[in-house]
């Protein structure tokens, strides 16, 4: 047993400190390790592990992590091969967010950031234009994602937004596929929809040189109690489906509008940070905790966010035959991705609120033609950023091949020309 729990421990800390390029690319370099390399699994058994891991909440590559460990070493390998996936991307961001903390003032670097957010922001919204193409596949999954969206513009908690959409969602798809005889058909698609959006949850990343850019410093460790941090982040990672897109939204509505512990220029931060670093994009989650608590703080987000997930697959590894054949769980995998993809377009929305219009110019006087002026006077501020945005999403969605990391920097280069 031990000498299983340390090849667990020294493959998935190698994996977790040079896997790059989203929860497909993690993904790949697990099959070719457990299935290929070593033959710890089947390749069919290996497939079904990935298709459990999009019908419970959580991040996918730590969940799959987590099945080839408890399928290598039980319970004990479950815990080893999660910790050890996560820990390098954990470290890699805890001392990006003491930089960005001691750094965070240097206004030469504003210019450079102004042009990176835009760049973004584009990217994101190409990313959603994919995801919404192959996760609302008919008019019931997208009257499902325009009402989660719609939910979450009003002001609704991003938590029960996806889960009484999610439920309600399921529920609406058994009664309106009812009369045409196609209740319970295309599991295939299903997992195929929640593949694209848990490996195209992709956010491009900012340099973490100009992260700390403008940034208003974030609440003192004092200010907050870590069992209240804790609790957050438990909440997220027990209901966290959609990958990267819908943290987002938790993160943006509690964090930053409900307890107000971190900014949305710092949130945008801690996101970028989270996609320069390896592995799953919860890096993200400990950059945030170290800005709100310090070290502590960082380290209770972390663990308490992936605490959900553990739990979940311990519980659902050995059910996994019988509930990949329920036409219940496959109509509510549907409706949770098409929720989650209408709430990342929400999310867009407001963050694109924040960077694409100047809020000393916006107004909301009484007349819709009025309103239209108003958008229209902050929309000519910001006018370089739509350019940018927009160029972005055109370059991101005619030339996939592109990395993102050459968008960001040449958003940086326009910034810092501009402005």
């Amino acid at each position: 047993m031990l000498h299983r729990l340390w090849e667990l421990a020294r493959i998935f800390l190698r994996l977790g400190a040079v896997s790059f390029g989203g929860p497909a690319a993690y993904i790949v370099s697990m099959e070719q390790e457990a299935v290929g390399r070593r033959g710890w699994l089947k390749r069919e058994h290996f497939l079904d592990l990935l298709a459990a891991t999009y019908l419970i909440p959580g991040p996918n590559a730590v969940e799959m992590a987590n099945h080839i460990g408890y399928q290598r070493a039980g319970l004990p390998g479950l815990i080893v091969a999660g910790a050890a996936f996560t820990l390098p991307a954990m470290l890699i961001s805890l001392g990006l967010a003491w930089g960005y903390d001691r750094y965070e003032g240097l206004p030469q670097l504003g210019p450079l950031l102004h042009g990176i957010k835009p760049v973004v922001l584009g990217i994101m919204a190409a990313a959603i234009w994919r995801l919404g193409r192959a996760g609302w596949k008919n008019w019931r999954l997208a009257v499902i994602g325009l009402a989660v969206a719609a939910a979450e513009l009003a002001g609704c908690d991003e938590v029960v937004t996806l889960l009484v959409g999610s439920l309600v969602g399921t529920f609406f798809l058994r009664w309106s596929q009812r009369g045409d005889g196609r209740c319970g058909q295309g599991g295939g698609g299903t997992v195929a929809a929640a593949a694209a959006i848990g490996t195209s949850s992709t956010i491009p990343a900012a340099l973490a040189i100009t992260a700390g850019a403008g940034a208003v410093p974030a609440v003192g460790a004092a200010a907050v109690s870590l069992w209240k941090l804790a609790l957050f982040f438990l909440k997220v990672g027990a209901v966290l489906y959609g990958g990267g897109y819908v943290l987002i939204a938790y993160l943006d509505g509690g964090l930053v509008h409900d307890y107000r512990w971190v900014t949305s220029e710092q949130l945008l931060d801690a996101v970028a940070v989270g996609q320069i670093t390896p592995g799953p994009l919860l890096s993200t989650v400990t950059f945030v905790g170290y800005l709100i608590a310090g070290v502590p703080g960082a380290i209770v987000a972390t663990v308490a966010i992936l605490i959900p997930s553990f739990v979940l697959v311990a519980a659902v590894n050995p059910w996994i035959p019988r509930l990949r054949r329920s036409r219940w769980v496959s109509l509510f995998l549907e409706a949770v991705v098409a929720a989650s993809i209408g709430l990342a377009a929400a999310v867009l929305i407001k963050l694109g609120q924040k960077t694409l219009l100047d809020p000393h110019t916006l107004w909301w006087p009484g007349t819709v033609w009025e309103v239209f002026i108003g958008l229209g006077r902050a929309a000519a501020i910001e006018w370089p950023a739509w350019l940018l945005a927009i160029a972005a999403a055109v370059v991101t969605l005619r030339w996939q091949q592109v990395p993102a990391i050459i968008l960001v920097l040449a958003g940086a280069l326009a910034g810092g020309l501009i402005w």
